[in-house]
């Protein structure tokens, strides 16, 4: 038996993480889960919200929009269309879309307007969700 993970958390644009770590908890349609060493094989798919990473005694925080994870024999894909370390987060640029997008949604006139910034008021909540809870924990 193994007790670390190989993970990695993969965008349109970029490798977000790779490393091996000790556990991850993360947003799924079904709530939140924690996947551990010797985890079943499991296809799900995730959630916007935080996905928190345990590797020694050290904890990283990322912000994920939707997407698909996939584990198996101790390997962890996260495919997903946006992901942002806590570290990365810009405080101001997060509250400024924020902004934007509820401007945004309180203009649009159609479905698809409506749609476009309720995802994008999504995205921004929850960047600033994990950068402030990163700030309490470190």
């Amino acid at each position: 038996m193994t007790n670390k993970l190989n993970f990695e958390i993969i965008t349109p644009e970029k490798i977000v993480y790779r490393d091996e770590i000790d556990s991850l908890t993360l947003p799924t349609q079904e709530g939140q889960i924690t996947i551990l060493p010797e985890h079943i094989p499991l296809v799900t798919m995730i959630v916007p919200g935080e996905i928190i990473i345990k590797k020694n005694n050290d904890f990283h925080h990322i912000a994920v929009m939707k997407g698909f994870l996939e584990t198996s024999q101790n390997h962890i894909k996260i495919l997903t269309d946006a992901a942002e370390l806590a570290e990365e987060i810009d405080d101001r640029r997060a509250e400024e879309a924020k902004l934007r997008a509820k401007k945004a949604k309180a203009q649009a006139t159609t479905n698809i307007e409506i749609a476009e910034a309720t995802v994008a008021l999504e995205r921004a909540l929850t960047r600033i969700k994990v950068a402030q809870r990163k700030r309490k924990h470190h």
